[in-house]
């Protein structure tokens, strides 16, 4: 079982934090005015509305973001989730690379492309700021 309570240092604190405000900032957006833009994300595979699927990630964004920010005591299993989050949304991402689908001033292949390369900048980010980086890959047990 991981520890709730591993320690960061201030850099990480504060990476941490942000992360959560983007997070919260970004679930917002979910479920208000660029609601219809993360349309653009949901590949056509998926079973559900694309409506729907944009709200369930803003509120889990939203949750996640929160518990970034207020939640320290258990940031390392926030950063586990958060980063299997990003994972699970690589899809939408993907798809639309593949699909050549404009939004969020994706409007070009390029940068479609270059925006898949910073998903593992966010997992990272997720599980280096919460200390989960440490607790998984480099404390020994």
């Amino acid at each position: 079982m991981l520890p709730p309570n591993t320690q960061t240092t201030t850099s990480q604190t504060l990476a941490r934090l942000a992360l959560g405000l983007i997070m919260l900032s970004a679930g917002i957006s979910h479920l208000t005015f660029l609601r219809e833009a993360f349309h653009a994300q949901v590949p056509d595979w998926v079973p559900f509305s694309k409506d729907l699927v944009v709200i369930l990630s803003g509120v889990v964004e939203i949750a996640l973001g929160a518990a970034m920010l207020a939640l320290p005591r258990l940031k390392v299993w926030t950063g586990i989730i958060l980063a299997l989050f990003f994972v699970a949304i690589f899809p939408g991402n993907l798809s639309q690379y593949l699909n050549g689908i404009d939004s969020f001033g994706l409007d070009t292949d390029q940068k479609r492309l270059a925006r898949l390369f910073f998903q593992p900048v966010l997992v990272f980010w997720a599980l280096w700021s919460t200390g989960a980086w440490k607790e998984l890959w480099t404390k020994k047990r």
